[in-house]
């Protein structure tokens, strides 16, 4: 039974440069890449050596822990180098591509009528699989599990965040085919979180999944937030979340046979000349997404992702795993004299200590500066107001600092991601990085539990 859940708590941060509802193709890009490093806890293992030539669909890596989980090539071409970090760390894959696109063939068949284990077979062998992420702690869902229901956010609300309605457009039938596979590996439900604004959008008429609407600022679009208010965690249970753009992936896979892994990315920020969206492949290179679209390119912060949970870039990155848009916004490098004197009248502020609390501007030009250092960490009760669960996210965090477990599972942090909390670290006055402080703290809750 669909229902409606109106959040007051959190926070909208309204920056110039949203995408405007205009689609180009952008550059075919020369190389991509997966990059281990985007999935927390993964040891992975090699499966093919430099030069090698690969398909679409061929694996790059697996997960040395749980080897059916595979990490394809988004593109055919040829492996071009294989970046390691400290001790052998594997960095990342990098294809180059050949323009051929040659694609691995899978079935092409009605999931409705595939029983679970072929559906998890198909997923696990085209590496689609690793977009199915589990909670608790943000992982990559183990095939062998049975998750107590599955949840989807079919609206982004970070800052500057793509308009998925106009994304998936086009690709209704995909969504609805993605949902199909999705509701047999569950014996719960799919939940479809939506605003209240999306009533008639591309999500509207989807079968097999209980939608429900969530209102309010951000986070509302998180989809641990929609589970929280849901389907609460506990401990021992488990649940899994996709998002709308793996939905798609899936779709396709059924659809044609073929893993077509090209996406819609919204390239937003203050310091592009023209926001808009972009066609590209998965994975692919920033500098051709890039190239000539920012007002200066020097002194200039290039976030795959937004700007609370993104990753910082440079040209010859690419883009996250997960991540939707790009973010161009100023390096704040350029210090002002006696700044904290500025009354901040073209300045955002969480906590209305500028002047421009009186005077709201429609949009802000902010930057990637810190404006000071960490500082001691007090309660203030600060963070629960941009948190709409029923957690105390700074007994949370010291918790995890004195590395109770106990405390942690009583605190909430089965429930808990970075993206969660990201909001708490940009409104914090101690600049405490919230998000590492959690991340380590599941990284523990792993190791001693599982």
């Amino acid at each position: 039974m669909s229902k409606h859940f109106k959040l007051k708590r959190g926070l909208d941060i309204r920056l110039k440069g949203a995408a405007e509802a205009v689609l180009e193709k952008a550059e075919a890009p020369k190389t991509v890449a997966l990059k281990p490093t985007d999935f927390p806890g993964l040891t992975p293992k090699l499966s093919v050596k430099a030069d090698a030539p690969v398909k679409a669909g061929d694996a790059l890596f697996f997960d040395k822990y749980h080897p059916e989980i595979l990490f394809t090539s988004p593109v055919s071409g040829t492996v071009k180098l294989v970046n390691r970090g400290e001790r052998r760390k594997i960095l990342e894959v990098v294809v180059e591509a050949d323009g051929k696109a040659e694609f691995k063939a899978f079935t092409k068949a009605d999931p409705l009528k595939l029983s679970r284990e072929e559906i998890c077979g198909q997923l696990l062998q085209s590496g689609i699989w690793p977009f199915i992420r589990q909670r608790p702690y943000g992982t990559t869902a183990k095939p062998a599990d049975q998750p107590k229901n599955i949840f989807v956010s079919g609206f982004d609300s970070s800052p500057l965040a793509p308009d998925y309605d106009f994304i998936f457009q086009n690709d209704k039938s995909a969504l609805q085919t993605g949902i199909n596979a999705l509701s047999k590996l569950t014996e719960g439900s799919v939940f479809l979180g939506l605003s209240p604004k999306q009533t008639n959008g591309v999500f509207s008429g989807l079968k097999n999944v209980t939608v429900n609407t969530f209102a309010g600022p951000h986070p509302a679009g998180n989809v641990g937030v929609q589970l929280h208010h849901v389907s609460p965690i506990n401990k021992g249970d488990l649940v899994w979340t996709v998002s709308p753009q793996a939905v798609v992936y899936i779709g396709r896979l059924f659809e044609t046979g073929m893993l077509d892994l090209s996406k819609t990315i919204a390239l937003t920020g203050s310091e592009v000349k023209s926001p808009k969206y972009y066609k590209t492949i998965h994975g692919a290179e920033v500098c051709g997404l890039l190239k000539g679209k920012t007002k200066h390119e020097t002194h200039e912060r290039y976030i795959s992702g937004n700007v609370l949970t993104g990753t910082k870039v440079d040209l010859d990155d690419f883009l996250g795993f997960f991540d939707q848009q790009i973010t161009v916004i100023p390096e704040g490098d350029d210090y002002e004299f006696i700044g904290w004197a500025d009354p901040g009248i073209n300045k955002f502020s969480a906590s209305k200590a500028f002047l421009s609390s009186l005077l709201p501007k429609k949009e802000y030009t902010l930057n990637a500066n810190m404006n000071g250092g960490e500082r001691a960490f007090v309660l203030s009760g600060q963070y629960e107001k941009y948190l709409p669960m029923d957690i105390l996210p700074v007994f949370l965090l010291k918790a995890i600092l004195a590395n109770d477990i106990d405390k942690m599972e009583q605190l909430g942090i089965y429930e808990l991601v970075e993206e969660d909390l990201a909001l708490c670290e940009y409104a914090c006055t101690s600049k405490i990085k919230v998000q590492d402080i959690l991340r380590e703290g599941i990284n523990v809750m792993v190791k001693e539990l599982g």
